[in-house]
């Protein structure tokens, strides 16, 4: 069909230039144009081919002209419609080349698209990234300030950005600053309250932790579960900072601790976790009765394994007593190895030697921890038993060392010259 057609409009044209040459070949016509010395004759169809030709000539000049001003390049490269395309790629290819790592490249074309854009925070932002991936952190501080001073009604965006990238170079307490200023200027906003807790745990501020939390409770920032999570770091970080004893004053730390102890709640006061971090600081303050009242309480409420691990470290006023608690618990729990090594503990503290080697080696035969291998070595090189106990103080060094090789290895410590 559509060769048809085009058969058609070709006829078409040829009769139209035949009718035109015969109209040319039997009237010819005549122009004449006179003015003064100046004459012009011709034939009507060669004036008009000359009208036809003087407009054209016309019409190529003007296009020319506006290649010259507007084009797209071809005729003049650095025109205002080639230097939009140049920006358009520039950007383009600069967040393709932030998003693979291709920074030096990345860094070139988003700092091109910024200088050229009316809104360039995006590009600024992307600039500043990079220039931080490449180490050059005055840049990238520079790129930041230069997109606060287009757009400073994106603050708290760049101050964001800002925060993330101080924090990424180990300015842990710059970049708190920053975020603690825009918590003033922007309260409630939740990307800037997502991002300080990691840092007040990373700094153990637990008291702006604690502070912080119900805001991040009434804003909804974290899940239930991360939430739950949070607030019992913050409570362990804050029990631990309430029992440290300053200048020997043992009495001062204890009642910092209870007191800290009592700001939890009722029901926090019975979370497993947050009981042994009490029960040790307790310990560690010499208020070893207080602290078997409270786990034997708390286990008669609840067994736990890590408590009942503690319970054994305990030395309470009645040994014999905790002896007896603890051997209850062994009825429902007899193949429970912390529980064991408890018993084994609170036997040397009794005093009843054979009965706490036969704790000890039981547990063993559940669980090979090196912590009940070095209570029946000691307990055997007291007995004279030396090659055995020998053998198990090995043991012990071996299974803690495959405890240690599963922590992660220590940052390394930059050394000034």
């Amino acid at each position: 069909m559509k060769r048809v057609y085009l058969l058609l409009i070709v006829l078409v044209i040829a009769a139209g230039l035949a009718l035109l040459g015969l109209a040319i070949a039997e009237h010819k016509g005549y122009v004449l144009f006179a003015y003064k010395g100046f004459r012009y004759e011709s034939s009507l169809w060669a004036f008009l081919a000359l009208v036809a030709v003087v407009w054209l000539t016309l019409y190529v000049l003007r296009l020319l002209v506006r290649l010259l001003v507007t084009s797209g390049g071809l005729v003049n490269p650095w025109s205002r419609l080639h230097r939009s395309r140049r920006v358009r790629v520039a950007s383009e290819q600069g967040f393709v080349d932030l998003l693979e790592g291709r920074w030096d490249r990345a860094l070139r074309h988003l700092r091109r698209a910024a200088a050229s854009e009316p809104q360039p925070l995006m590009y600024y932002l992307g600039a500043a990234r990079a220039a931080h991936e490449l180490g050059q952190h005055e840049d990238s501080d520079a790129l930041l300030e230069q997109a606060l001073k287009c757009q400073p009604q994106a603050e708290l965006a760049i101050a964001l950005t800002h925060a993330e990238l101080q924090l990424a170079r180990g300015q842990a307490d710059a970049a708190l600053e920053t975020l603690e200023v825009m918590r003033e200027r922007y309260p409630h906003r939740q990307q800037v309250l997502r991002q300080l807790p990691s840092l007040y745990l990373q700094r153990e501020d637990w008291s702006a932790l604690l502070g912080l939390l119900p805001e991040l409770r009434k804003e909804k920032t974290l899940g239930d579960a991360e939430m739950a999570e949070l607030e019992r770091q913050a409570w362990r970080g804050r029990l631990g900072v309430a029992g440290q004893v300053a200048e020997g004053d043992v009495g001062s730390a204890l009642a910092t601790l209870t007191q800290a102890w009592q700001q939890l709640s009722s029901a926090q006061r019975q979370e497993p976790e947050l009981l042994a971090v009490y029960a040790e600081q307790l310990r560690q303050l010499g208020a070893d009765d207080e602290a078997e009242e409270l786990l034997r309480s708390a286990l008669k409420r609840h067994y736990d394994s890590h408590l009942v691990r503690l319970y054994g470290l305990l030395r309470g006023r009645d040994p014999a007593r905790q002896l007896h608690t603890a051997e209850g618990w062994l009825k429902e729990h007899p193949r429970d190895a912390g529980l064991l090594l408890t018993l084994g503990r609170l036997c040397l503290l009794n005093q009843l030697w054979g009965k706490a080697r036969e704790y000890f080696e039981s547990s063993l035969t559940f669980q090979r921890h090196p912590e009940t291998c070095t209570e029946l070595a000691g307990l055997l090189a007291q007995q004279g038993e030396v090659e055995r106990s020998n053998h198990l103080f090995q043991e012990s060094l071996g299974l803690l060392d495959q405890r240690l090789s599963g922590l992660p290895a220590p940052l390394p410590v930059a050394v000034a010259n």
